[in-house]
């Protein structure tokens, strides 16, 4: 998610619902490897991850990273929701700055790798502390690469979220479910004209159909633990009826009136690693105030009442075991509850 909205080209706060949306492509794609090769070796507490709660691609990190038991190896930054036109910015922090990078915007750690880079700030982000200069941006391949690359500082009992034999499989409905719904949301929010909109929101809910019938009778995705694929579906399935539904005008029906979605949702919500990474209040406060080109008066709703995320959801009955082999991860460190 760009500073410049969620990822796309060139766009001012304001410019939302008038001009044509197009998501850009990463412009950093240097990868954090065992074996280095592209100058980043996986080391640990020599990186920086930047997020914001309120971005459903950055929230992908946090949860892979909670699952993994990464934090005391991979640092956390978390900027404010409501950014500006210059980029995210640490007004979070004391002093309106990272206290480990020690800069104000993240455009600076930008700037610092390529000066004068003309696209998009965007989270989540991976930082160099030592350089303070940005590695990567790929925000499709940075939560691939904890799974993997950083096996070795995986805690004990970590999950496989990308297990080899089902790679084929996660690859193909993550396609399926990146091209229709996480960004398909974003296609018919940010539309700008009727056509666009009704070609955007029937992708969403015929991906939403699908993805309902797919689980009807298994508890995750692929396989029968969670995986990539789950993390990428909950980061927008936990925002549609915050944020989609109403700010997005993804409205034939909301999360809660699918019985199988709804029930899936709440099932991920409440285990260790998902809802707790989740902030409701930063995820409205950005999609309603910075999207001022389809919310001009920055009103966020007080709706809509979010507690039936903690109900029983009754999806044990049909098995899985939520981390394979492994376990659950400890409770987040006190600095980073939501």
């Amino acid at each position: 998610m760009s500073s410049s909205g969620a990822g796309t080209e060139g766009n001012r706060n304001s410019d939302y619902g008038k001009r044509r949306f197009k998501r850009s492509r990463s412009h950093f794609t240097d990868r954090i490897t065992q074996d280095g090769k592209d100058g980043w070796p996986v080391e640990p507490g020599r990186y920086r991850l930047v997020v914001s709660r309120a971005c459903p691609w950055a929230s992908r990190a946090l949860v892979s990273r909670r699952l993994l038991g990464l934090e005391d190896v991979l640092s956390l930054a978390v900027a404010d929701p409501v950014q500006d036109d210059r980029s995210w910015r640490f007004t979070l922090d004391p002093a309106g700055e990272d206290p480990v990078l020690g800069i104000r915007y993240l455009f600076e750690a930008y700037d610092a790798r390529e000066r004068d880079y003309p696209g998009g700030v965007s989270v989540p982000a991976v930082v160099d502390v030592p350089s303070g200069k940005l590695v990567t941006n790929d925000y499709q391949r940075i939560t691939l690469d904890l799974a993997t690359e950083w096996r070795d500082l995986h805690r004990p009992g970590a999950p496989d979220l990308c297990p080899e034999a089902l790679r084929e499989e996660i690859d193909a409905v993550m396609e399926g479910i990146y091209r229709d719904l996480n960004n398909g949301v974003y296609r018919a929010g940010f539309a700008t004209g009727q056509q666009e909109y009704e070609e955007a929101y029937t992708d969403v809910f015929r991906r939403l159909d699908s993805v309902t019938e797919h689980l009807r009778d298994r508890r995750y995705l692929v396989g029968d633990a969670i995986t990539e694929a789950d993390i990428r579906l909950f980061t927008t399935l936990v925002r549609f009826d915050a944020v989609y539904h109403g700010h997005f005008k993804c409205n034939r029906y909301k999360i809660t009136e699918n019985e199988v979605l709804w029930a899936y949702l709440r099932d991920l919500y409440q285990t260790p690693g998902f809802g707790d990474t989740v902030d409701f209040d930063h995820t409205k406060r950005h999609y309603y105030t910075v999207h001022t080109g389809i919310n001009p008066t920055r009103i966020v709703p007080s709706g809509p009442d979010l507690s039936g995320l903690t109900t029983p959801h009754h999806r044990e009955r049909l098995g899985g075991r939520p981390f394979g082999d492994g376990t659950p991860p400890g409770p987040p460190p006190a600095a980073e509850r939501t």
